[in-house]
């Protein structure tokens, strides 16, 4: 790992920002817990729509408006959460607080069920599903045709991206001018089962008990929908998705779930500038798979990879005193993102 750190460390100097891991978070569990349990809350007024999908089901689109002054070409970017991620998820306030300073559109799409719901139709969503993303992305262009359209999305949310991303490529919208994935677990089997171990099996003991409670719920409209008493049976999020997402969403098991929707294969096809930003001790992934990332975004010029050695899961907290307190990960996020408009912006003006 310390090879593939010290050749990617390069892609770091088109950044003006520097990341040192604040002392007083001290290791990876601290690192990933301390933004839901010590930031403070920061919340950026937006205005929620019900967006009608394809399958008559409903999304819940949460935007913030650009300045009425903005100019036409002022970007726009679209935000997904993680596993089990709300609006009220903080890195996502935080990293709209950072578009809402830019003076940028901003629109997270909260995905079925994770809105405090029970959405109508018999799928709920998952870490391969793209229907929706796509189906978000094409409104938002259409109905933006001039504008530049960024796309962010942390953990779970990233590998969805990754994997919308490199299943259309260069067929992608002209208006996308850039991507950033933040914390992917880019080998959904190998991140499940590295979740099982030691103290990171409180993560698995915070997401089993609210993907149980929305997966009993949805049982009570659809009986049929999966077998119920290997629900109870399950404890570990290998065995929900053997017991519940695998059969609801058409895969043949949790196995053949997890090698379907994985990003890391998908990743030599993408043909939008993106940014991978991940560190190699994040417990929800072995870092044996961030070597793979590694060699596949050395083969990649859209792909600029940003493997640090600490920073936890969607963590990266830094600065030198507690009330001096920066997130990198966000930061570093909208400055790609900014850079590569404003160059993209540039190429089309010439």
């Amino acid at each position: 790992m310390d090879r593939a750190l010290d050749r990617i460390a390069l892609v770091n100097r088109s950044s003006e920002l520097t990341y040192t891991p604040a002392w007083w978070v001290p290791g990876a569990h601290l690192q990933t817990l301390w933004g839901k349990l010590a930031r403070r809350s920061q919340v950026v007024a937006t205005r929620s729509e019900r967006w009608i999908t394809p399958d008559d089901d409903e999304l819940e689109i949460h935007r913030l408006l650009a300045p009425s002054n903005a100019a036409s070409d002022t970007p726009r970017v679209l935000l997904l959460h993680g596993l089990e991620g709300t609006i009220r998820s903080h890195y996502l306030q935080g990293t709209l607080a950072l578009a809402q300073a830019r003076g940028w559109a901003a629109d997270v799409l909260v995905f079925r069920g994770c809105n405090g719901e029970v959405n109508r139709a018999r799928r709920m969503y998952h870490s391969g599903e793209t229907t929706d993303l796509d189906f978000v992305v094409r409104r938002l262009t259409r109905e933006n045709p001039h504008q530049p359209l960024l796309l962010a999305g942390f953990s779970l949310g990233g590998n969805v991206l990754l994997k919308w991303l490199g299943e259309h490529g260069a067929d992608a919208p002209r208006q996308l001018r850039a991507a950033a994935a933040v914390s992917v677990p880019f080998d959904l089997e190998r991140g499940a089962r590295n979740i099982e171990r030691g103290f990171a099996r409180v993560y698995t003991w915070h997401f089993m008990r609210s993907l149980r409670m929305k997966a009993l719920a949805k049982l009570e409209r659809f009986p049929d929908l999966f077998d119920a008493t290997a629900l109870r049976r399950a404890r570990t999020l290998f065995e929900f998705d053997d017991a519940v997402t695998a059969p609801v969403h058409g895969f043949a098991g949790a196995n053949d779930y997890y090698s379907r929707s994985s990003s890391l294969q998908y990743l030599s096809t993408i043909r939008v500038p993106t940014l991978l930003l991940s560190s190699s001790d994040d417990p929800f992934l072995p870092p044996q798979v961030l070597d793979e990332v590694a060699v596949v975004a050395g083969q990649n010029s859209f792909l600029a990879a940003e493997l640090w050695r600490k920073g936890g899961h969607v963590g990266f907290v830094s600065g030198r005193f507690p009330q001096d307190t920066h997130y990198y990960h966000e930061e570093r996020v909208i400055e790609f993102l900014g850079l590569q408009a404003d160059r993209t912006s540039a190429a089309h003006t010439h």
